[in-house]
């Protein structure tokens, strides 16, 4: 389906279907949840996904609507099947409201584990004044047409990732080396995003789309996982309709380590998310 097709409608969407949380009774603030194996990059379950999971439970919690900074720190790896996200209101302003929230999920004793641990602030994108000043520019890139989407070439991500199904990215030609040997070594990464079912993207699914493309480190040549240590985005206003353009650069690798800084632009040429997170990188291989 090219990105021209009918959208599919916000409610019956993979993303919202997979994000639902229920709001335990008796438990204020306490919601049940099931991580889909949709979402998966090998065994683990993708960091964005799990960031936009628990911002519905906060929007659900908190008396404002939209993201607007939102820091995540993953404490251990998540894993398809049931969890548990308890949230907090920590504070309730006219225009801002703070809460935390962690996800757990249960060991095979039952135990809890907790799997990320997030503070956030919310408010309301729709009552945000329009003056915008910035010397911020879009990412140049070939047109959506121009770029390479999974049948021009390998599987993005080595090991195959249930996750790629769910989207549906055009890299740009001059970031997609990696994936016939020859990286270009700058640690860039920029791609075209959209959700594989035609749904226009929201602020909750921006924090789904700053953790979406692959990792900068294949770009440097280091092939495999690269965990999220941490992740903190911010949402500067809802999306115009249609794909949105991201662009992800490392500018440091250090003691294992990689920062990604993230910048997301709609059709309107708005910048409409940043995010940075620290990340552990792939071992070289021998």
């Amino acid at each position: 389906m090219s990105h021209t097709a009918a959208q599919a409608s916000i409610g019956d969407s993979e993303f919202d279907r997979d994000t639902t949380v229920s709001p335990r009774a008796g438990e204020p603030g306490v919601y049940d949840a099931e991580l889909s194996a949709g979402w998966t990059i090998i065994t683990a379950v993708n960091g964005g996904y799990l960031l936009a999971l628990i911002g519905r439970a906060l929007s659900a919690a908190l008396p404002h609507p939209d993201p607007f900074t939102v820091s995540a720190h993953y404490l251990t790896s998540s894993v398809p099947g049931p969890a548990v996200i308890r949230t907090q209101v920590v504070r309730a302003g006219r225009t801002l409201s703070t809460g935390q929230a962690s996800l757990f999920q249960y060991d095979e004793d039952g135990a809890e584990i907790e799997r990320i641990r997030v503070l956030a602030s919310y408010g309301d994108l729709g009552a945000l004044p329009d003056e915008v000043r910035t010397t911020a520019r879009p990412p140049r890139m070939p047109a959506h047409e121009d770029c390479l989407g999974p049948e021009s070439g390998p599987a993005p991500i080595p090991g195959s990732s249930a996750i790629v199904d769910r989207l549906r990215l055009r890299l740009d030609p001059a970031t997609a080396g990696w994936a016939v040997g020859a990286p270009s070594g700058k640690g860039e990464m920029r791609a075209w995003f959209e959700l594989a079912d035609g749904r226009d993207a929201d602020p909750l699914s921006l924090l789904l789309v700053v953790d979406a493309l692959p990792p900068t480190s294949f770009d440097l040549g280091l092939m495999g996982w690269t965990p999220t240590v941490e992740l903190t985005t911010h949402v500067r206003r809802r999306p115009a309709p249609g794909p949105l353009r991201v662009a992800v650069t490392t500018r440091n690798l250090a003691g294992g380590f990689l920062e990604e800084d993230a910048e997301v632009w709609d059709t309107a040429d708005h910048l409409v998310a940043q995010s940075r997170q620290l990340a552990r990188a792939p071992r070289p291989t021998a």
